[in-house]
């Protein structure tokens, strides 16, 4: 059997490298059209802003040492630009030599990820604007950054690459400004954990522009003059898009295989696309989600290893193993945060029909009396009726990491919230608490979910607050930093004794303390003393963070 792969990286270089692991007999081609087919894309901005200083640390395998190892023909600067199906060959072009030859397959792989988008608009193409997405791109912006003196930089798209290279950008001493057409950073939060991002970024000096888009750039000597859709207008040294990505390509469109509306490949649970001799892999693919009823395309190098596996095993071992789709669990880091998410913010569950409920709550990384521990504050998006857990959003210090990963597989097994109060942890006080903020987060969940109390967020609050009454059970000393405008102040330990003093009329009461379980206590009692409350969910810390802005 000949299987010719087309583009390395995660999802190319992993299905070569376990079909031979598989079948020693087979014959395998992998083109790209570059020079490397394997390197650590996720690791480019850290290259730039010199937190890898070596540049061969970038390259996981040479195309010969992967050759050699895997007996694999690898060819760079080989670009495949026509499959024809029914012969079951690719027309390639080397880029060296510009001849153009054919390659027949028995199985045929894309790996041909996406492209950056850069908008359409003037000055997108100046010296000092760019792209990041493969090693050309990241030597083209290193060389820049090396040779000119780069005091302001504006990074356009608060994503993944935006957030990192914003990073880096400043860890190189520039004044660096986020500018995105959204309301908030990182669109795969939602906008209350998403402000904690904000609060920390304006803590480190960097500039915000959200609800806002770059409508031109017009270079004057080395200074790019950027205007933006509020009228206002900006220099800078350089520009940086990471605005998103798009699959389109003229290989695609021309191969007559079934595309979703953005290009991408459809495939199936097999990851076989339209073609039953065509596999894909990675970016570039379209398939079902395993929370909802939608084709999804997911951009992360996980998933992408995964499917070049599941491929490599469906070829060999006839379409015998399933992908079971990506819920997206991703992490991120953003100067002193860590920043990580799973499964579905509450606008896509919303969008999608789904009648759910949020909980918000804020821990610490490990046992308050141990040292240096942090703030962990997670987001749980869950059924309001059945409780199974659709997402979960998690912004902190240490620990973030385990415990998106414990979320992440409650999601993927469709548990319900109760399943997290169950979850038994390794317990030290260096490492967590007696209860973990995983358990603590089901916990207010299942309350939540059971009817011991019922919340209310803080754009509910904001929407209709002239119609509640709002009590903040803080300490009178907590009190000073900070109220809602209208609280009273009772505090908790006090409560019992001043219940006369709740006077609502014929307003709701909602309850808030610092981060929510001081109000849980108090509207537990409110409410078995014949008082009507609302917890507000996340507390006095969400609810400042969101209302900065």
């Amino acid at each position: 059997m000949k299987i010719l792969i087309i583009g390395g990286v995660a999802g190319g270089a992993t299905a070569a490298a376990r079909l031979r692991r598989i079948d020693e007999i087979a014959e395998i081609v992998m083109i790209d059209k570059g020079a490397y087919i394997s390197y650590a894309n996720c690791g480019l901005p850290y290259y730039i802003g010199g937190m890898i200083e070596e540049r061969k640390k970038l390259f996981l395998q040479t195309p010969t040492s992967f050759g050699n190892r895997y007996d694999v023909d690898v060819r760079t600067f080989s670009e495949a630009i026509a499959i024809d199906r029914v012969n079951k060959k690719v027309t390639i072009k080397n880029l060296r030599t510009n001849k153009e030859y054919d390659e027949q397959y028995d199985k045929l792989i894309l790996s041909i990820g996406v492209d950056p988008i850069r908008p359409d608009i003037p000055g997108a193409f100046e010296n000092g604007v760019f792209v990041l997405r493969n090693v050309d791109d990241t030597d083209a912006i290193k060389q820049y950054v090396e040779t000119h003196k780069v005091q302001n930089a504006i990074v356009v798209g608060a994503g993944f690459v935006g957030m990192e290279m914003a990073e880096n950008l400043y860890h190189l001493g520039a004044n660096v400004t986020i500018v995105d057409m959204q309301s908030h950073v990182l669109p795969p939060l939602d906008f209350s954990m998403a402000a904690l991002v904000h609060q920390h970024l304006k803590d480190k000096g960097v500039n915000l522009k959200l609800n806002t888009k770059v409508q031109a750039i017009y270079r004057k000597d080395d200074i790019l003059e950027v205007c933006y859709s509020d009228g206002i207008t900006q220099n800078a040294e350089m520009l940086i898009f990471a605005v998103g990505v798009t699959a389109e390509n003229e290989l695609l469109k021309n191969s007559g295989l079934a595309l979703d509306s953005h290009g991408a490949v459809i495939v199936d649970a097999h990851l076989k696309t339209s073609d039953n001799d065509i596999y894909a892999v990675g970016d570039m693919i379209s398939v079902q989600h395993p929370l909802i009823d939608t084709m999804q395309s997911c951009y992360l190098a996980g998933p992408a290893n995964k499917q070049g596996r599941v491929v490599a095993n469906n070829i060999v071992f006839g379409d015998s193993y399933k992908y079971n789709g990506a819920i997206g669990t991703a992490i991120l880091k953003v100067f002193d945060l860590t920043v990580a998410f799973s499964g579905l913010s509450a606008q896509v569950m919303k969008d999608a029909g789904i009648n759910y409920k949020s909980s918000i709550t804020h821990s610490s990384s490990h046992a308050t009396y141990y040292p240096q521990a942090s703030p962990i504050s997670i987001k749980l998006n869950f059924d309001a009726f059945t409780g199974q857990l659709y997402g979960a959003q998690v912004v902190g210090g240490n620990g973030v990491d385990k415990r998106i990963d414990v979320l992440s597989m409650v999601i993927k097994q469709k548990a319900s919230v109760e399943a997290l109060c169950e979850f038994e942890h390794s317990y030290a006080p260096p490492y967590s608490s007696a209860k973990d903020p995983v358990n603590i987060a089901g916990f207010a969940a299942e309350n939540l979910m059971h009817g011991l109390l019922d919340n209310i967020t803080w754009h509910e609050l904001q929407a209709d607050k002239e119609h509640y009454w709002l009590l903040d059970v803080r300490s009178q000393e907590e009190c000073k930093s900070g109220m809602i405008e209208g609280a009273v102040n009772i505090p908790l330990d006090e409560l019992r004794e001043r219940l006369d003093e709740i006077i609502p009329g014929n307003k709701q009461i909602v309850v808030y303390c610092a981060v929510g379980l001081r109000a849980y206590i108090a509207t537990r009692i409110l409410l078995q003393n014949g008082f009507s409350a609302l917890n507000l969910s996340g507390g006095y810390k969400t609810y400042h963070a969101v209302t900065q802005m």
